[in-house]
């Protein structure tokens, strides 16, 4: 071998090597803190960088990205004396990698024992409900005290999170029962509520109908009193416009007469005393009653005075014999009543079908003979 090529060989390997230690190549996000004989030097950025070869060595690599680190449950004691394990999540930067490779030793340690202490401080002046209930709070109070410790460090807290809070297995089947109770509170409530709600919907329904029902019912009676008022007031128009006599009104009690015993709720019926007064009227009306007995005026007067008298004896009987015998069966005598009426008013219509046909024209009357 050629005794020039060696040395050539040896001197293009030592360059080789010095440019590559001169040479440093820093990714995007990257810090690295430069020292020379021991002592920090300077912070490469990313990019290409020179240092000196074998004077200047990189001494840490550290990456300013924000950083996750979740720590492991930590048990905490509360103001009412609950052991609960809670575990965080911290979420951080590193904006000065001097401070964080040089002011302290183990930055992840340290921020992982400050968040400790902290989180004991603040859970220790809340009960077991406040620290369930007031994570918000915890987590302002938290990152306050972190961002301030670890600002010399060259580290911001951006955000602390508190993961998980496991209260006692005892407390939870506490916390269970009380939740059970009270959602059954609630239910009994809510249905109690109900139950009140449809009985005032239903009492004010019942109370609607009852005063529509009575509102109709008077309407009703309103009306059917119209009615029989209208009615009375035109029977009484055509019985004034038509000019009828004492006789005609006679008539038409008879015809009413009978229907007084039909009603079932009539136990005893009284004859009224003008019973043969009007069958009396009826009668006349329709001929001279002297025509067909032959007798004077004087002896039919006396006649009609005997018969009046006897009437009279015999109307005022009843109620004598009435008073006196009240355990006749009261249902017997109406229907005897009704029947002795309409047999009174049968005889009337047929003398007065008889005068009638005795005042045809053609046919000679009683007086004629």
């Amino acid at each position: 071998m050629d005794p020039v090529v060696i040395p050539i060989l040896v001197a293009a390997i030592v360059v080789v090597f010095l440019v590559a230690a001169t040479v440093r190549i820093v990714p995007q996000a990257r810090r690295y803190n430069i020292e020379r004989f021991g002592r920090y030097r300077r912070t490469l950025q990313p990019g290409l960088n020179f240092v000196l070869p074998v004077a200047d060595r990189v001494n840490t690599r550290l990456d300013v990205r924000e950083q996750v680190y979740s720590s492991d449950p930590k048990p905490v004691i509360t103001e009412d004396n609950l052991v609960v394990n809670i575990d965080t999540v911290l979420y951080y930067q590193i904006t000065d990698p001097r401070a964080a490779a040089y002011e302290v030793a183990d930055y992840l340690h340290a921020i992982d024992q400050l968040t400790v202490t902290t989180l004991r401080n603040v859970i220790g002046s809340m009960d077991l409900e406040g620290t369930l209930t007031s994570r918000e709070e915890i987590n302002a109070r938290l990152r306050a005290v972190l961002d301030d410790a670890t600002g010399k460090w060259g580290i911001r807290v951006n955000r602390v999170e508190i993961k998980a809070i496991d209260p006692p297995n005892t407390i939870k089947e506490a916390m269970e029962k009380q939740m059970r109770a009270e959602r059954d509170k609630r239910a009994a409530i809510l249905h109690a509520e109900g139950e009140r709600q449809a009985k005032i919907l239903t009492a004010e329904g019942t109370k609607q109908k009852d005063i529509l029902e009575a509102q109709g019912t008077q309407q009703a009676m309103i009306l059917r009193a119209d009615g029989e008022s209208k009615a009375v007031e035109l029977v009484f128009q055509a019985v004034h416009r038509n000019n009828a006599d004492a006789k005609v009104l006679a008539y038409k009690y008879l015809e009413t007469l009978p229907h007084l015993a039909q009603s079932d709720n009539n136990t005893f019926w009284v004859i009224p005393g003008e019973l043969t007064e009007a069958i009396r009227t009826v009668t006349g009306a329709f001929g001279d009653r002297s025509a067909g007995t032959g007798l004077p005026p004087a002896a039919q007067r006396e006649d009609a005075t005997d018969a009046d008298a006897s009437d009279k004896d015999h109307v005022g009987a009843p109620e004598v014999e009435a008073n006196s015998t009240l355990a006749l069966d009261a249902v017997a005598a109406a229907d005897e009543a009704a029947k002795q009426a309409a047999v009174a008013v049968s005889d009337a219509k047929a003398e007065a079908e008889a005068a009638g046909e005795a005042r045809l024209p053609g046919r000679p009357s009683a007086s004629d003979t």
